[in-house]
């Protein structure tokens, strides 16, 4: 099933931190909010269920070892560069893609 991104109905909930500085981007060119100091898979994964899909089958990822070891944590932006969203910080404006 489809998600719509940024429904606030991601895959991990915040628990704590929540008095950071906010900061927007995009996801799948839908507007969304980051907290400052938060990774690419931290901010993606509060707002989605999943970071894409595998290939060959299809089946939704969110990363796994989060340390950038694994690869599984790839997305690419709208300009086509590839990004480890475990290891890099989300920033202001950054427009992101992700196919789940």
């Amino acid at each position: 099933m489809k998600q719509e991104p940024c429904a606030g109905s991601g895959l991990w909930v915040r628990l704590a931190e929540t008095e950071r500085e906010t900061l927007g981007f995009f996801l799948n060119g839908q507007a969304c909010e980051a907290l400052v100091g938060d990774t690419i898979m931290t901010a993606l994964l509060t707002q989605n269920r999943a970071l894409g899909q595998s290939d060959p089958s299809g089946t939704l990822r969110a990363g796994f070892c989060v340390m950038g070891a694994c690869q599984d944590c790839w997305v690419t932006t709208e300009d086509g560069a590839r990004l480890r969203s475990c290891l890099r910080l989300i920033e202001s404006g950054m427009r992101l893609v992700v196919k789940t």
